[in-house]
């Protein structure tokens, strides 16, 4: 299960994701991002992992795509930094073309 909270702050807007980052939720999140960025009025959108305790390959994939969007992350806790870390890195890897 995965549960996306949304907390409202004068300078910025946060989506707390706790739980499983699997598939079918994975899609749900990068909705819910989606959704999140109208009407900010110039505030900050930031993604909290918060409580994460599983990412499947879809749920790193959905991390990946929302980073290469521009997305701004937390992670809170050991697992959570350690996953956003790693991503960081492939997010930035260039996508080579194959040869054949």
């Amino acid at each position: 299960m995965l549960k996306i909270s949304i907390v409202e702050a004068h300078n910025q807007r946060r989506l707390l994701v706790e739980g499983m980052l699997v598939a079918p939720w994975s899609a749900e999140l990068i909705s819910t991002c989606d959704k999140a960025k109208e009407g900010l009025d110039g505030r900050e959108l930031l993604v909290e992992l918060v409580n994460l305790t599983a990412i499947s390959h879809e749920g790193e994939n959905a991390l990946i795509a929302l980073m290469n969007d521009g997305m701004k992350f937390r992670g809170c806790g050991v697992f959570a930094k350690q996953v956003l870390r790693q991503l960081a890195r492939r997010a930035r890897k260039p996508i080579q073309e194959s040869e054949g």
